[in-house]
């Protein structure tokens, strides 16, 4: 089973941004201050899934979280910009947005489904009543009916079955939670979604199938994709491209064709030959000779 993108006829570079980050540097102001993130510098097109991968601690979730204004202190934002591509209102600095503003931009705009779906769900909140109070919140004159119908559209597009609004949490698997999570994300169409490791807790099975729901989403609705991983593998059968870090700088940002047939990077191609190859010759341990050395057959 493979989730690999459809390939298409436009490259993303050539597409309209939708976000544009430069120079952005994030600082954690401690007894001692620490530079999380560092003059970190990338373009987001429109319906791309842009891979953004590295080992945990590196500053992946730090640069999501500026970019989506979510950090709190002791981390912030030293230097750098943030600009948003909007399709109507032209060209939006994110780091400049005041709290209203900025409260109205979130979801509406770039929504963010959080590592961990059953800490990001309020266990004792019905998913429908937590999907009613986002639309209550952003879209003031949608009628009680109308929001319902809302929710259950988007539990439906992200494969769960409506009658799961009047579940809690708690009563779901992960993930079907996942799911709503990701349903909670596009409530409002945004036109683009952070998802910081949305699989990780998932097992291969389930996860493929949120990978595949995620790519079909994409398609449809053509937003883009910040997708945030430490599995570089995975981020080459579904990204275009992919942004590697490295002690919170972007060392590498490539197509993931180009990254896979010739990293530059040194920490790159570590990280490539990390992961063992699901091909090749088999090995037998035991008449290796290897299982006398402490192991038993």
């Amino acid at each position: 089973m493979t989730t690999t993108a459809e390939p298409t006829t436009e490259p993303v570079t050539t597409r309209r941004p939708v976000l544009t980050v430069t120079d952005l540097t994030v600082v954690y102001e401690t007894e001692q201050p620490f530079t999380a993130v560092r003059s970190a510098s990338l373009q987001l097109h429109r319906g791309e899934i842009l891979g953004l991968a590295g080992e945990s601690g590196c500053g992946k979730t730090t640069l999501a979280y500026a970019v989506n204004r979510l950090h709190q202190p002791p981390a912030r934002i030293a230097s750098g910009s943030v600009v948003f591509h909007d399709r109507e209102a032209g060209d939006i600095d994110l780091l400049g947005l005041k709290d209203e503003a900025l409260r109205t931009f979130r979801w509406s705009q770039l929504s963010m489904v959080f590592q961990g779906a059953m800490n990001s769900l309020n266990p004792v909140r019905t998913i429908g009543y937590q999907l009613d109070d986002t639309l209550k919140a952003h879209v003031p004159p949608m009628t009680r009916a109308q929001r319902k119908e809302r929710s259950a559209e988007v539990l439906t597009r992200v494969g769960v079955d409506p009658v799961r609004l009047r579940s809690y949490p708690h009563e779901l698997s992960g993930g079907m939670r996942q799911r709503t999570m990701i349903a909670m994300a596009m409530l409002l169409q945004p036109q683009i979604m952070i998802m910081d490791e949305p699989t990780t807790a998932l097992d291969v099975v389930v996860q493929r199938e949120i990978l595949r729901e995620i790519l079909r989403l994409r398609d449809e609705l053509d937003f883009a994709v910040l997708f945030i991983t430490h599995d570089l593998p995975l981020l080459l059968e579904i990204a275009d491209r992919i942004a590697v870090m490295y002690r919170g700088e972007i060392v590498e940002l490539e197509t993931a064709q180009r990254l896979h047939a010739a990293a530059q990077h040194p920490y790159t191609r570590k990280l490539l030959g990390s992961f063992p190859s699901l091909t090749g010759e088999r090995s037998d341990f035991v008449r290796s000779g290897r299982a006398d050395e402490g192991f038993s057959a």
